[in-house]
This record gives structure tokens, sequence and C-alpha cells, in this order.
């Protein structure tokens, strides 16, 4: 991946879901920085906004609950309304473990103590939600120019270690629906990739009581930066159906 200047990405408009905290808001001002145009979206409405104002003029902030068909369907709709149409989709929206379990890594819980309305939530929110999203975007990317498609998975030994139950499993979920995903849009005008970091990231899904080794050891999320712009750029214009890990920057 070469380097990418500031106006790489002028006139590129591109949401990404969840973009709000963590790996989300890492290529959100990744992908503004480059020139696009970025709306984020979070439940919080007001998160939302104040995020959007951050990544600089002509950003937007909607909330939008991607669990919910017609939140989702109403928001897409607006963001149409407004930008006349979008280039590119990041389906990163996601709740990590410790809304099921506050101390995953030091004490991990068999799958039969997660409760059904935690495993919901997570599974709810990462596959329902991208399935949700991708749905109401892409038919009108494939009925404009194209577009591009971007799925935030994760590294396959997360998808099984002990204890990550519905996390592990939400994120195997995705990452077999993005395949299937590019299957079907193979030969189309619309690209659709993979993107994971390659470890653990130092975001609010870790731990507060995680020791100063294992946090010295996490991945700055702003390692999804230059593999988001590339994959945006007109350097991908061809690239589809790859599983990309970002390890360095």
């Amino acid at each position: 991946m070469s380097d990418l200047s500031a106006s790489e990405l002028h006139g590129v408009r591109a949401l990404v879901t969840g973009g709000t905290s963590g790996l989300g808001r890492a290529m959100a001002e990744a992908l503004a920085l480059a020139g696009a145009q970025v709306v984020v979206t979070s439940r919080d409405p007001q998160r939302a906004r104040e995020v959007a104002q951050g990544l600089g003029s002509g950003s937007l902030g909607w909330a939008m609950d991607v669990r919910d068909p017609h939140a989702v369907d109403t928001v897409v709709d607006e963001i149409y309304r407004r930008l006349g149409g979008l280039d590119l989709l990041v389906c990163n929206a996601g709740v990590g473990m410790r809304t099921v379990n506050p101390r995953f890594l030091s004490e991990p819980q068999p799958f039969w103590e997660v409760s059904p309305e935690g495993f919901r939530t997570v599974v709810d929110t990462k596959f329902i939600g991208t399935f949700l999203v991708a749905r109401a975007v892409v038919p009108r990317m494939l009925a404009g120019d194209g577009g591009r498609v971007v799925v935030i998975s994760m590294n396959t030994e997360t998808m099984t270690r002990t204890g990550f139950v519905p996390y592990g499993p939400a994120g195997a979920a995705v990452e077999a629906l993005a395949q299937v995903m590019a299957a079907d849009l193979t030969g189309t005008s619309v690209k659709l990739n993979i993107l994971l970091p390659g470890g653990a990231s130092a975001t609010g899904m870790i731990p507060d009581e995680v020791s100063a080794q294992i946090r010295a050891r996490l991945l700055d999320p702003a390692i999804m930066g230059p593999p988001i712009v590339w994959l945006t750029s007109p350097e991908a214009t061809d690239v589809h159906g790859r599983r990309i890990t970002a390890t360095e920057f």
C-alpha cells in the first residue's frame, strides 16, 4: 500500500457504522483526513454529532440502531437524500464482551452462563447489523455507479477463544456472511473486502483491570487507517474478496 495524499479521497462519500469510538472512529478519522466526506453512526445521537464535528467540515453524525431494520432503512434513506449517494460502506458496529462479562479476560465465563439477552445484543449488533446495513446500501450502489464495502472482522483465534461467547461466534458469522456477500457481488460494480486488526487493540472493549504489561502490547486503533483509505482509493479499484489484516502503519 502506497502513501496517499490528504486529497486522495476528495469527493468520496463514506458511511462508517459504529464510527464514534475504537476502530470505527480511527477509520473515520483516517478517511476524513484523506479528503472523504464521512458519516458516522451511533445509537447515541449526541455522541454521533460530536464525533462528526471533530472530523471536520462536511462530516455528519446520525443516530442509528443497526439492529432495527426500520431505523437502518430510514437513516440510509436520509443519507442518500442528503449526500446523493455513498461510495463506501464500512460495516463496523459491534458490541464487545464487556457487555456480557466485564472481567472476560481474567475470569472467562462458560457459554452456559451467558444470558440470552446478552447473547442477542452482541449477535444482533455485529452480525444482524452488518446484514441489515449492507442490505440497505448495496442495492443502491448496484443501481448507481457502484461502490466499495468493507466488513470489519476479527482474527480466528478470537472467534474460538475460551470464554468468548458470544463475541467470537458473532465475528465468525460476520466473516462467513462477508464471504458470501463477496461471492454474490463478484462481477458487479460493487467490491467487498474484509478488514481486521492483527491482534487485540486498545479500545473501550478492553476491561479496565487489564495489566499495564498487557495494555502495552495492544495495537493502536490507528492501524486501521492506512488500509481503509487504500481500500477506498483508486489503487484498489479491482480489489475484491480479500481478507486484509492490519498490523502496522
